[in-house]
């Protein structure tokens, strides 16, 4: 008499595990999961064809699918960190990638409502000449032909600093070519540029293709570390670093090189949703190995070091993204 109830007793908890377990499965599936947000279009400003930002945001931008479904995420090309700041303060990008001296730098419209959601990765100053150039210092430059980058780029303001720091006007003493990554390797190639600069986190793929295919070396901006330091801020944002040898192997041939670095911040302003910026931030902490397996520079993304973002505050959604992984 009992057989039977004991089998249907059974077969109901079979029914209730498989139910729990397809509960747990869907948990983990459905994007659904996390604060709630509107679904309205995003913005992202990256920057030149070719660069670090531009690549870093077409990878974060499949990451959002599944952690923002519904919305629809438009990618920007810009000059850089300059125009990409510009672009978010005034309203005409939602989110962007900049660096912190070009942050520091903004006084413009909107700045007091600036707000960073993650410190991302660093970027290193690179000056790349040919092989047999006898350029070995910025301060060797004069009345030669660089690459500066484009007018409104975080590879320009840099640029002009490390100039007059080595004692030149780039509007005298030297033709400045407003060129970036997508156009500069190109032109040192042809001999139409003596050597150019670039900002960059390591390795910067365009840089290796460049060394792989050209005689080319990197040039130490180590020597103006400390007259840049005594300009003040925002020059303070800068730091002595160290481009080591196997950054880009077949150009620098087992060599260290010292330059100057400044880190990269993931921006919004106080006008972002909270619920939106909660689930982006995560979005970009927990892509950091994937998108890192093809931006390099991302793999330096932590969660310990993510909430530094000065100048900025942090936005209250990514706050509470970091509050909810505290340990």
């Amino acid at each position: 008499m009992n057989v039977p109830h004991l089998g249907r007793r059974r077969a109901l908890q079979s029914v209730l595990a498989a139910a729990a377990a397809l509960a747990l499965l869907l948990w983990w599936l459905l994007p659904s999961r996390g604060p709630s947000y509107p679904k309205e279009p995003v913005s992202f400003s990256t920057g030149v064809a070719a660069g670090v930002y531009e690549t870093y945001g077409k990878m974060l931008k499949a990451d959002l699918r599944e952690q923002l479904p519904g919305v629809a995420v438009n990618l920007l090309q810009s000059q850089g960190s300059v125009d990409n700041v510009q672009r978010v303060a005034s309203g005409k990008a939602d989110f962007t990638i900049a660096a912190a001296d070009a942050v520091a730098d903004y006084q413009g419209p909107g700045k007091d409502g600036l707000r960073a959601c993650a410190r991302l990765y660093d970027d290193y100053m690179q000056l790349i000449v040919p092989r047999d150039s006898a350029i070995g210092s910025a301060r060797d430059l004069r009345g030669k032909r660089v690459g500066v980058g484009q007018a409104a780029s975080g590879v320009n303001l840099i640029t002009r600093r490390l100039l007059e720091a080595a004692g030149l006007d780039p509007a005298k003493d030297l033709t400045a070519v407003p060129v970036g990554i997508d156009r500069a390797p190109g032109m040192l190639k042809a001999g139409e540029l003596d050597a150019f600069f670039w900002s960059g986190g390591l390795p910067t793929n365009t840089v290796t293709n460049l060394a792989a295919s050209s005689n080319v070396k990197l040039v130490q901006l180590g020597d103006l570390v400390d007259r840049l330091h005594s300009k003040g801020d925002p020059a303070g944002y800068y730091r002595q670093a160290v481009m080591p040898a196997d950054a880009y192997p077949t150009m620098q041939h087992g060599t260290a090189v010292t330059t100057i670095a400044v880190a990269n911040l993931l921006v919004t302003t106080d006008r972002a949703d909270t619920g939106l910026v909660e689930r982006l931030t995560r979005a970009v902490i927990d892509s950091r190995d994937e998108i890192g397996n093809k931006v390099h520079a991302a793999q330096l993304v932590d969660l310990r070091t993510a909430v530094f973002t000065d100048p900025l505050p942090l936005h209250e959604g990514a706050r509470r993204y970091y509050r909810s992984v505290k340990p």
